[in-house]
């Protein structure tokens, strides 16, 4: 992931809301870079490029991706509320500033929130023991559509694509 790559598929008021959120959160935002590399390679390793769809693969990575912020955002910011809020910001941003259509954005932030839930619960948890339970959770994963009810699904990941 080449940082300076990304900013250049920005238009200029999702760079200005990217640089107001960085100035509120300075100390967040290199591990959040780290934790976003340690996702993309991980999901690399344990999908290939099955994670780049809409499938379980890419619910485990989004999930994985708030995981990973949020516990190596905590090293540097203790009060865990003010952490768990700036990894919401930002990957919530990331999700305006890289449009899908309607249902995939729903479903990334679907999986997102569940990743937050996770650390919620579980922080103390090696990645390992993580990257575990979030494959078993990918592998019974819900298919969705439009008309699915995503918040009886609260404590599932959720895909919209079967992957082959």
């Amino acid at each position: 992931m080449n940082p300076f790559k990304v900013l250049q598929r920005l238009d200029l008021k999702s760079i200005w809301l990217l640089i107001k959120l960085c100035l509120k959160y300075p100390l967040l935002v290199w591990p959040t870079i780290l934790a976003t590399r340690e996702c993309m390679a991980i999901s690399t390793r344990e999908y290939c490029k099955l994670h780049h769809k809409n499938g379980p693969a890419n619910a485990f990575r989004h999930a994985l991706w708030n995981f990973l912020i949020a516990q190596k955002c905590h090293k540097w910011n203790k009060n865990k509320q003010r952490v768990l809020k700036w990894t919401e910001k930002i990957t919530d941003w990331h999700e305006h500033a890289f449009p899908n259509s309607d249902l995939a954005k729903k479903m990334d932030l679907h999986n997102n929130a569940i990743g937050r839930i996770l650390f919620r619960e579980q922080e103390s948890h090696s990645v390992h023991h993580m990257v575990v339970l979030l494959k078993q959770k990918a592998a019974v994963s819900t298919k969705v559509d439009s008309t699915s009810d995503l918040d009886s699904l609260h404590n599932k990941l959720i895909h919209i694509v079967e992957e082959q």
